[in-house]
């Protein structure tokens, strides 16, 4: 009999599959090095790369928000609505807890398994990548971020997605820039686009997500970041209001619980709501790292941490009857707040701040914004109902106490004034609540940072050894030393020094600033050339008796190891170019340090950081 057909061509065809598929992904990549050379080439002006590229990161922006709120509802489907149809709700409700438990434990494990291990990947962290990493977000820790944060919140975590949508988006951005070869420059600016996208499309709000992005994330209003930013606020909040509706993220009260019925409301009532605020955002930033601190000296697992703390947030939710978290990726029903006594909300609001500290140290992930309006919402809430039930006849209405404390806790709790300010509008459009809310938010803000000078954000970054403060890179100038950028060659006026004959003798100089010294070189002053061209103008035939030291006016000085963002800071102090440079204990003068020292020793570092960043 012959023998049966053998399976060889059959066992070859996988083997032939792959090699072809590893040819064409050559050959994808040879085409796409073309075309990158192509794209950079072209010598398109930096406008119109930014304008474009910000309309495709608003786009992606905005779907990623989609994808993230989706997943969020794939995990309440797994962890309560699929439960519920085998075991009675109040039964689920019961088993909160245990559930809750299991949330935090899968979550730690995406983070652990896939995401590197990696503890940032939030809001700060896109902070510092912006600021010291060109603006490079790592792929796999973003997108385990990503996940982990959709089972934390569908699992009943108190966490909020403006932290896991900024991430996401920030990498979509940063890997869009990596692959046309951007410089770091314009990569930080599309990592800001990304998160101002990222926050607009989450609480359909393109003012706040835009200021938030050049508050907090890039710390600047130049020219060069404002547009592309806005454009992709603005597209972003398009498609997501074609796919969500256009509605504020907080189902909110009626209108008519907006508004306020006394003047006297704006003169005492908001600003005691505004030292309230502070004083709970004060105590928020304390108590969310005094916990993290607590959680780090246990000596349990961090799974079974994970656990015991996703057991004691659901627990605590199952006390509070489910008001202190939302369903799947719908927020919470801010409209119930109002039904509610002022005791019972001022519980909340304490409850709150415990179960969000409890989730985000000890395995969960997500954002704290969310949970800060939260916050806001129910401290102001609590003080309108307070007032309402002490003042019956005063016409007091809660609602917009809790709408204006939402951006009160905004600007303590995460350092961000002006964003607080344009997203509780941006939740009404009712330009009634403008005089309080700027009113209460500056209060809130100045009480918070006076009590405690770290927010929810500067704070994660300084137990990590970083200063970045809003966004700025101050930690850059304030590890840049005065004795690496200044002059020592500068003019000097003698005290003695006839003033006309300076004038004359300095004439063609480009120093705008004299420093004035007596014969031991000890520094009496410093001379701005204006002042001089002006006593010479004006003083007649006793300008030659006129000599520097009538002239010179106190200044600031600064030392050789003052940094770099010190000497800026004496600048600012009497609004001068330049600050002399003088040996502390004896009053020596040694030299100048001018604006323009100081930008170009901070623009070598930045460039030499950047090299750095490409090369490896």
């Amino acid at each position: 009999m012959p023998e049966p057909a053998t399976d060889a061509p059959k066992s070859s065809f996988p083997a032939t599959a792959r090699k072809l598929l590893r040819r064409w992904v050559v050959v994808g990549r040879i085409v796409w090095d073309e075309f990158v050379k192509w794209f950079n080439a072209r010598e398109f002006s930096e406008n119109s790369v930014l304008l474009g590229f910000a309309v495709a990161i608003g786009i992606l922006a905005a779907l990623g928000v989609v994808a993230f709120y989706k997943a969020i509802d794939a995990a309440y489907a797994v962890f309560f609505a699929w439960p519920a149809r085998y075991i009675p709700p109040v039964t689920v409700n019961a088993y909160r807890p245990v559930i809750t438990g299991l949330g935090f434990a899968a979550a730690y494990w995406i983070m652990h398994r896939f995401g590197q291990g990696n503890d940032g990947m939030n809001v700060p962290d896109v902070q510092l990548a912006v600021i010291k990493r060109g603006g490079y977000i790592p792929s796999r820790p973003a997108l385990a971020r990503t996940a982990a944060s959709a089972v934390t919140i569908g699992s009943g975590g108190s966490a909020g997605a403006e932290g896991p949508v900024v991430v996401l988006g920030a990498f979509m951005a940063s890997w869009l820039g990596r692959r046309f070869r951007f410089e770091p420059g314009r990569l930080r600016v599309l990592v800001g686009c990304a998160t101002g996208a990222a926050i607009s499309a989450a609480f359909n709000a393109p003012l706040a997500g835009a200021f938030f992005a050049l508050e907090e994330t890039l710390g600047t209003l130049s020219g060069i970041s404002f547009a592309p930013v806005v454009v992709a606020s603005v597209m972003s909040a398009v498609v997501t209001r074609a796919v969500f509706g256009n509605h504020p993220a907080f189902q909110l009260p009626s209108p008519d619980q907006f508004t306020y019925s006394h003047v006297s409301e704006v003169l005492v009532f908001f600003p005691l709501l505004g030292v309230i605020s502070g004083l709970v955002a004060a105590g928020f930033v304390r108590v969310y790292f005094g916990i993290g601190d607590r959680v780090k000296t246990l000596k349990h697992s961090p799974m079974t941490i994970a656990a015991a703390g996703g057991a004691l947030v659901g627990l605590l939710v199952f006390v509070a009857q489910g008001h202190l978290v939302g369903y799947g990726h719908l927020a919470i029903n801010v409209q119930s707040f109002t039904t509610f006594t002022w005791y019972a909300l001022a519980a909340l609001a304490v409850g709150k701040i415990l179960v969000t500290a409890l989730t985000l140290n000890t395995g969960g992930s997500g954002g704290v914004f969310t949970p800060s309006l939260y916050i806001g919402a129910a401290t102001g809430g609590a003080l309108g109902s307070a007032l309402a039930a002490a003042w019956p006849s005063g016409g007091i209405n809660p609602g917009v106490y809790g709408l204006v404390g939402m951006g009160a806790m905004i600007a303590g709790a995460t350092d961000a004034p002006i964003t607080g300010i344009l997203l509780a509008f941006e939740m009404t459009n009712d330009y009634s609540i403008v005089l309080p809310l700027m009113l209460t938010v500056v209060i809130a803000h100045t009480i918070a940072r006076r009590l405690e000078p770290d927010s929810l954000y500067s704070g994660w970054l300084r137990r990590r050894g970083e200063s970045l403060v809003h966004g700025a890179d101050r930690d850059t100038l304030a590890g840049l030393r005065v004795a690496d950028a200044y002059d020592r060659d500068a003019s000097v006026l003698e005290e003695n020094a006839p003033v006309h004959d300076f004038i004359m003798h300095t004439a063609h100089r480009d120093q705008g600033y004299f420093p004035v010294v007596d014969a031991e070189r000890r520094l009496i002053g410093v001379v701005a050339l204006g002042d001089l061209s002006e006593v010479t103008a004006n003083s007649g035939n006793l300008a030659d008796l006129i000599v520097a030291a009538d002239v010179a006016r106190p200044t600031e000085t600064v030392t050789l190891d003052d940094s770099l963002l010190e000497a800026i800071r004496k600048m600012g102090v009497r609004g001068a170019a330049a600050v002399p440079v003088v040996d502390r204990p004896s009053g020596r003068y040694l030299g100048l340090i001018t604006r323009s020292h100081v930008l170009s020793l901070y623009e070598q570092a930045v460039t030499a950081a950047g090299e750095r960043h490409h090369a490896a």
